[in-house]
């Protein structure tokens, strides 16, 4: 018999469970049944893609430098960060994002933004949005999509130095080649899943931002109720991580072995950080329209409240005129003139977008700290984090 959903359980729509990927994995008995099964999904993907291709550049002599070629396995920081690193963050982000989806979701409802007769249409996105994520077709694309990059170049890449055998350029044992079409393809699948997750929450708040929500322009979040949304970033800051180490690993190769000097990397650099705030603050990006709107409203709503308040007072105490209707000056809500400033500041002062302090920096620290890594190899790491701190101050 099937399990009633609550009412609750309706608006606690997760990104990840219920997905193909997901489901597939748990008929492989990899995700328990009440759970994601984060932890051993990360530790085996990670295994299955670095192991063989350890022990086979182990055998055949071709991980410490003096063996069998120029560049050995432990040089190229790429493939260990590949998927000893960045497999593992891409699972364990299914679990951030799940536990911040269900949480924060909920909150459209519990904090008044969505009004009572618009909550049937509420849930109705978000079930329109849970059949979006349950589709296979999508999942079907990213599968011919990575094995259409790596039929273009399976082998085509620096990052397999370690593994050629004989002199033609695609030569390659067991280890290159289960880096070309196991690890790398793990790794691709797992980031393009993220971006059809990404897809997904534009999708869910654009249609939310389409209902009629009960904004508040004097919110203290500064954002008319939409504060909470800042911690939608968390939910992606392993998936930057993960994609920013697996470069800085490359750059870090290059830079030991190939002398390249971290000076040309800069704008490399600067141009990732800036790429991944673009693209893991687009859901609340689309926020922009929908609260432009409403600050341009509540602007001229409370200009004319702010305006009614002040010619009573002119009237009361300038011109000495009788009151008949004393209401507005007497409300304690509004108060005072000062107050009644005060809250059209607040109008004034709201953001168009739900974005923070805290939602660059999650972002930018994700994307930044693997490339100090790489700038710590030629820059001294006093200087490095003085600047650091010089940045975020």
């Amino acid at each position: 018999m099937q399990r009633r959903v609550s009412a609750s359980e309706e608006l606690a729509l997760s990104l990840v469970r219920g997905d193909p990927l997901l489901e597939a994995q748990r008929r492989l008995g990899l995700v328990p049944a009440n759970s994601l099964g984060v932890g051993r999904r990360a530790l085996l993907l990670a295994l299955v893609a670095w192991l063989p291709i350890a022990i086979w550049a182990l055998v055949r002599n071709r991980v410490l430098p003096g063996g069998a070629v120029e560049e050995p396995l432990l040089q190229h920081f790429g493939v260990h960060v590949r998927c000893l690193l960045g497999i593992p963050l891409l699972v364990i982000a299914e679990g951030v994002a799940h536990g911040t989806s269900t949480r924060l979701l909920p909150h459209f409802v519990r904090s008044g933004l969505v009004k009572e007769a618009d909550q049937p249409r509420f849930r109705e996105i978000l079930r329109g949005v849970a059949r979006l994520r349950d589709r296979t077709l999508p999942w079907i694309t990213i599968v011919g999509v990575v094995l259409a990059l790596q039929a273009v170049s399976p082998t085509e890449s620096h990052e397999l130095l370690w593994a050629g055998e004989g002199a033609a350029p695609t030569s390659f044992g067991f280890g290159g080649w289960w880096f070309a079409w196991v690890a790398r393809p793990i790794f691709l699948a797992l980031v393009f899943g993220w971006i059809w997750r990404l897809v997904l929450l534009c999708v869910l708040f654009r249609r939310i931002a389409r209902l009629d929500l009960a904004f508040v322009p004097t919110h203290p979040d500064g954002a008319a109720g939409l504060g909470f949304l800042e911690r939608v970033p968390t939910m992606f800051a392993p998936v930057v991580l993960g994609l920013s180490g697996v470069l800085a690993s490359r750059w870090a190769h290059d830079v030991m072995y190939h002398g390249v000097h971290v000076q040309a990397l800069r704008m490399q650099m600067i141009a990732v950080i800036v790429l991944a705030l673009v693209l893991f603050l687009a859901p609340l990006l689309l926020w922009f329209g929908t609260l432009s709107a409403a600050k341009r409203q509540a602007l001229l709503d409370y200009g004319n409240l702010v305006g009614e308040h002040g010619r009573l007072v002119r009237r009361r105490w300038i011109l000495r005129d009788p009151i008949t209707d004393d209401r507005l000056l007497g409300a304690q809500e509004i108060g005072p003139v000062a107050d009644t400033i005060t809250l059209y500041e607040a109008v004034r002062k709201m953001r168009t977008v739900p974005i923070g302090r805290s939602s660059l920096l999650v972002i930018v620290l994700a994307a930044g700290v693997p490339m100090l890594f790489v700038l710590a190899i030629e820059i001294p790491v006093r200087e490095l984090l003085m600047g650091v701190l010089k940045t975020l101050a």
